[in-house]
């Protein structure tokens, strides 16, 4: 069969019914202009394109079997419209930030069928519109030159296939420069813009010509690996597991890698170094390393053995004190005694320059770091306490009475990632106090111990048999490891109080390759569901409608869906637009705005996806959670209350920043606590179910969990556990540095 022939459709886009964000795929209607009202469907490349424009599209007529006569567009050129009306309809669309229906009618009504020209060439004039002054006519010439400049950007790049917001985002990075930057050195798009990936880049190094075996492609390959490495947390990779990696993925000689690797680190694109076998046993191994992380490596242990072992103290009432008065005070003071082991920990904690504090649910880690803090706190010590998101934060200030803030914000981080507290500024503090501290990553554990000066006290405290960070290292359990210098308690002994709950109970159970008892508890539940898509329907249920009625709790505010992954009918994505339609559904009075595959309303439950150091006071950071407060389709921007009560503002362009939270994988739940977890398990994350992903679930709920699944897919989770450590040296260095 021939292909049909190409042919040229035009028409005015009238509104968006799908768009797949990471590959431009849209479905579309468009209004021809025939005066039938009727709208065709179009499908295909339409990256960029907004409702409202005029587009003139290539492509070739076709029929879907149930959507019937459709448009497949093959590329597409914006083309002014030539109508009063076209022109109304163009301007109010809310494609140029600035401009409302209302102001388009108005500079519509007064310049006509020329009101593009004058835009276009003499932006001046807009203040001749009623209710247009300086401030917003300047402001509308710039959204348009904006807008004319990402569009030159969006057709160069559609050819390759780079959806609407990355084009925005290179547009942003390079301004005028970009085209140029995008045709000659197409691999610095992965290192200088977010959500653009070593693939992309090569895709669009392709499309300009470069060679397949072009060292700087296979340079950019092997950075990539590595840094594919440490999002799944690991600090390096051993370099023949590197090699065999980027072997795979460039589709090279391995000796041309090995070249090339040699000369990344001739270049200091990355560091070689030679460090004990990760398991303990055997060889060693080379190392490779991207910089920043083999610094932060160094600095972070240096820096441990450096307070450790330094001569100052900030707390020197605990040297001599007598510990039985001690106690006894603290005992009047809060009204309950120390068990022996909180006994240890509290002197352990004021006696030792840095410790670490671990234990499971109900074993009294809270109460032991309220009693640290109120000892510390009636010797006139400066107690700075700290976590590492918003909620632990919160929670840390509820528990002990004192104000906490997140490591971000007390760092004051600014744009790169820089703090304003560090070794030459440290923080003004004779104890530290950091909760939560298996969230800790490599790099973030690093900016925070530097900024502890000399003779204060720093306590570690936090679950090690929890998910380790989403972020690379594993800076807890190297703390805790066999050969650390940092002396540490654990608490094991469950609270008689929390042995009635089925909650602590069950995690501890889980912990210890125990199934969770799921019947006869007031506070833990299963809903047994083998089906996948029926686990999914049912966890939606269960949010929306039976907690709510049995336990009076809020779905939006108190309910948290906890999922093993994003993908598959009971993972994070599909729940989120099952959720949203049940918890917030579309409404005529409702703004909402449509991006990529997502749609963003007022009362959304959302999260913050990347570091962003640019917004809010002092950055939003990845796993920041927040409610949709406001959407403005004029200014093409919507406001996001965070948990730590900011009120944080994004423009249209940036939404791909943000995802829906109603409900969110395991990992990114670390750090948060809720009233109730909804945690669906399914065979279809097989691969997933490990025993501390399920434990560190179940730890997040306060009061009630909820299992919906499969009791299969639930055995095999508390039965396997993690493989394996990642790559990471610290432990190694803190042994090293401690002789």
């Amino acid at each position: 069969m021939t292909d049909r022939p190409l042919a040229v459709l035009e028409g005015v886009l009238e509104r968006i019914t799908y768009a797949n964000e990471d590959n431009g795929y849209t479905v579309a209607r468009v209004d021809t202009g025939r005066g039938s009202g009727d709208l065709l469907t179009v499908v295909g490349a339409l990256l960029g394109a907004q409702p409202g424009e005029s587009l003139r599209m290539h492509g070739r007529w076709g029929s879907h079997p149930q959507y019937g006569k459709q448009f497949t567009v093959e590329n597409y050129t914006t083309v002014l419209p030539a109508t009063v009306q076209g022109i109304r309809r163009y301007l109010g669309s809310g494609l140029i930030k600035g401009i409302g229906p209302r102001i388009a009618e108005r500079i519509v009504d007064h310049f006509g069928v020329s009101t593009l020209e004058v835009i276009e060439g003499e932006p001046k004039r807009l203040i001749e519109v009623p209710g247009l002054g300086p401030k917003r006519t300047r402001k509308i010439e710039v959204a348009w030159e904006e807008q004319k400049a990402i569009k030159e950007v969006m057709v160069f790049l559609q050819g390759v296939g780079v959806s609407t917001s990355i084009a925005v985002r290179i547009y942003k990075e390079y301004g005028d420069e970009s085209v140029s930057v995008v045709k000659g050195r197409p691999y610095r798009l992965a290192a200088d813009v977010w959500g653009i990936g070593f693939l992309t880049a090569d895709r669009i190094a392709q499309a300009v010509g470069i060679p397949h075996d072009s060292p700087e492609r296979v340079k950019a390959g092997l950075q990539y690996a590595l840094s594919q490495a440490t999002d799944g947390g690991n600090c390096f990779l051993p370099q023949e597991r590197l090699i065999a990696d980027a072997v795979k993925l460039l589709q090279v000689d391995t000796g041309l890698v090995i070249d090339c690797l040699a000369e990344l680190a001739d270049e200091e694109g990355v560091v070689r170094e030679s460090v004990p076998a990760p398991d303990g046993d055997g060889e060693p191994v080379t190392a490779v390393y991207l910089v920043p992380f083999h610094r932060a490596e160094i600095a972070l242990a240096a820096q441990v053995v450096r307070l450790l072992r330094g001569p100052e103290e900030r707390l020197p009432a605990f040297r001599d004190v007598d510990w039985d008065k001690a106690l006894s005070w603290l005992a009047g003071h809060t009204g309950a005694d120390l068990a022996p082991e909180q006994q240890q920990a509290v002197r352990l904690a004021l006696t030792e320059k840095v410790a670490v504090l671990t234990g499971g649910p109900g074993c009294g880690k809270s109460f032991t770091v309220r009693s640290v803090v109120e000892l510390a706190r009636a010797k006139k010590a400066k107690v700075v306490l700290a976590a590492p998101t918003g909620r632990a934060a919160k929670r840390l200030a509820e528990l002990t009475g004192a104000e906490a803030s997140t490591v971000h914000r007390l760092l004051e981080l600014k744009p790169g990632g820089d703090a304003a507290y560090d070794r030459d500024r440290p923080l003004d503090a004779d104890l530290v106090v950091v909760d939560e501290a298996s969230m800790l990553d490599l790099l973030l554990a690093n900016k925070l111990v530097k900024a502890v000066p000399p003779g204060a006290h720093l306590l570690f405290v936090g679950d090690v048999d929890q998910l380790p960070s989403v972020g690379a290292g594993e800076v807890l359990r190297d703390l805790l490891a066999p050969d650390s210098p940092v002396p540490a308690m654990r608490l094991t002994r469950i609270f008689r109080q929390a042995q009635q709950s089925g909650v602590v109970t069950n995690a501890h159970r889980i912990n210890s390759g125990l199934p969770p008892v799921t019947q006869g508890l007031p506070d833990f539940f299963l809903f047994a569901e083998e089906d996948s898509e029926e686990t999914g329907r049912l966890t939606v249920d269960v949010v929306a409608r039976r907690i709510p009625a049995r336990f009076g709790l809020d779905p939006r505010r108190d309910v948290q869906v906890l999922t093993p992954m994003h993908r598959g009918p009971a993972g994070a994505g599909t729940l989120n637009g099952l959720l949203q339609q049940a918890v917030t559904p579309a409404r005529p009075d409702l703004p909402e705005r449509r991006f990529g595959g997502r749609t963003f309303r007022v009362g959304d439950k959302v999260t913050q996806i990347r570091n962003n150091y640019d917004k809010g006071a002092n950055g939003v950071f990845n796993g920041t959670v927040g409610v949709v407060t406001a959407l403005d389709a004029v200014e093409q921007g919507l406001t996001v209350r965070t948990d730590e009560d900011e009120e944080v503002g994004y423009d249209f362009d940036e939404l791909d920043e943000l995802a829906h939270a109603y409900a969110v994988t395991i990992h990114r739940s670390q750090g948060s606590e809720y009233p109730a977890v909804v945690i669906p398990v399914t065979t279809g994350a097989w691969m997933m179910l490990q025993r501390n992903l399920l434990y560190t679930a179940v730890t997040r709920a306060k009061r009630l969990v909820v299992l919906v699944g499969s009791r299969r897919a639930i055995g095999q989770a508390v039965r396997t556990v993690s493989a394996g450590r990642r790559f990471t040296a610290l432990d190694h260095r803190l042994s090293r540095g401690a002789k």
